[in-house]
């Protein structure tokens, strides 16, 4: 269906957005640094949080046009990109700004842990329960978590066991081999995706209940390009703010350091996630696969590289390393998922597990004594 709404009524966050950024580039600086009270830091990171996720669902609409009239694997890719260069622009700006050296490290983590456990596991609980049992390509599914699984590995566990950089830290040689390396699989991963193995990212169910309802419009694919940077842009300069939000906050209020990463993950993932959740219940477990194995492949493949590169270039030290009961829950939610998406189908319980894991991550951020 095609939307009939006057342009200026279908983007009028844009201007919100807009007109939030500026007002913190003008006058953000000073709230933040005189900030004394807790109720006045909430309210300014609600209203940060607000716009970057007014910015970020209306990133997603504007790729879901470019997706469904690009088709898959392209679809999913425009998406997964889409979101990722907000979570890189959103890390490079908070990292420019303060001295978070395991920033990335956590937003990572968080990013892994939300996508592998609440969002597939909300599509796989969800799914069962209306479908029974879903069905998706398996040479996709074990296409990214071959990948996945040594580039999570590499990148987060690793640091800790290299004794040439700081405590969970990469040597500077260290880091560029990682970078070199990284973007070079990440560039044969996106060949084999969009030239000769394309069908392992694509799937006919054996019941199709229904489509998603996508709203396309008149407008030209240049314009929804176009759009869709214009939301992103202004997203750099809220994100820069909300690093000394958050740290207020965290300071007042005693809450642990990796909550950060948490918010940072979360006002990202949440237009994506739903997406997949929505695919799910479409009984399209395909798109859901592909938006959230590709979400965190993605994430791993590119923002790793971006971390370490702004690290290298600005001289800022960059903490990778997981601490250990992270990197045990980590292996576990791996693990898990190779089970999960090995077999081909999806059932209820399946989903119920991956919830149960993100159970167990949330009390380990709020744990003190982990």
């Amino acid at each position: 269906m095609r939307s009939s709404k006057p342009f200026w009524r279908k983007e009028w966050p844009l201007l919100a957005v807009w007109a939030s950024a500026i007002v913190w580039s003008f006058k953000g600086t000073a709230w933040v640094d005189s900030l004394d009270s807790l109720p006045i830091a909430a309210g300014q990171l609600a209203w940060i949080s607000l716009a970057i996720l007014l910015a970020a669902f209306a990133v997603v609409r504007h790729a879901d046009v470019l997706a469904k009239r690009f088709g898959e694997p392209y679809g999913t890719m425009i998406l997964t990109f889409s979101v990722i260069s907000l979570e890189v622009l959103m890390i490079g700006a908070l990292m420019l700004q303060g001295d978070q050296p395991t920033l990335a490290r956590d937003t990572m983590y968080s990013v892994i842990m939300i996508v592998l456990t609440v969002l597939a596991g909300s599509c796989l609980l969800l799914g069962g329960f209306k479908f029974h049992e879903q069905s998706f390509n398996l040479q996709g599914a074990t296409s990214y978590l071959s990948l996945i699984l040594p580039l999570a590995v590499i990148g987060l566990v690793l640091p800790d066991f290299t004794r040439s950089g700081a405590e969970g830290a990469f040597s500077r040689g260290h880091a560029v081999a990682l970078v070199v390396l990284s973007m070079a699989i990440y560039a044969v991963f996106l060949l084999v995706q969009t030239n000769r193995y394309r069908g392992f990212f694509t799937h006919a169910p054996e019941e199709e209940t229904g489509v998603l309802a996508h709203v396309d419009s008149d407008r030209p694919n240049w314009l929804h390009a176009v759009l869709l940077l214009a939301y992103i842009v202004p997203v750099v300069v809220l994100a820069k703010k909300l690093a000394g939000v958050l740290e207020f906050t965290a300071e007042v209020s005693g809450l642990p350091a990796g909550l950060g990463g948490l918010i940072v993950a979360a006002l990202i993932l949440a237009p994506e996630g739903l997406s997949a959740v929505q695919s799910a219940l479409h009984n399209q477990l395909q798109r859901s696969v592909n938006i959230l194995l590709g979400s965190v492949l993605a994430t791993i493949g590119l923002t790793i590289p971006a971390a370490l590169a702004i690290g290298l270039f600005t001289g800022r030290e960059v903490v990778l390393g997981l601490e250990h009961a992270e990197i045990t829950l980590l292996f576990v939610v791996l693990s898990v998922s190779i089970l999960t998406f090995g077999q081909g189908r999806t059932n209820m319980l399946q989903g119920a597990i991956h919830l149960l894991i993100f159970g167990v991550y949330l009390f380990l951020i709020f744990d003190p004594a982990r």
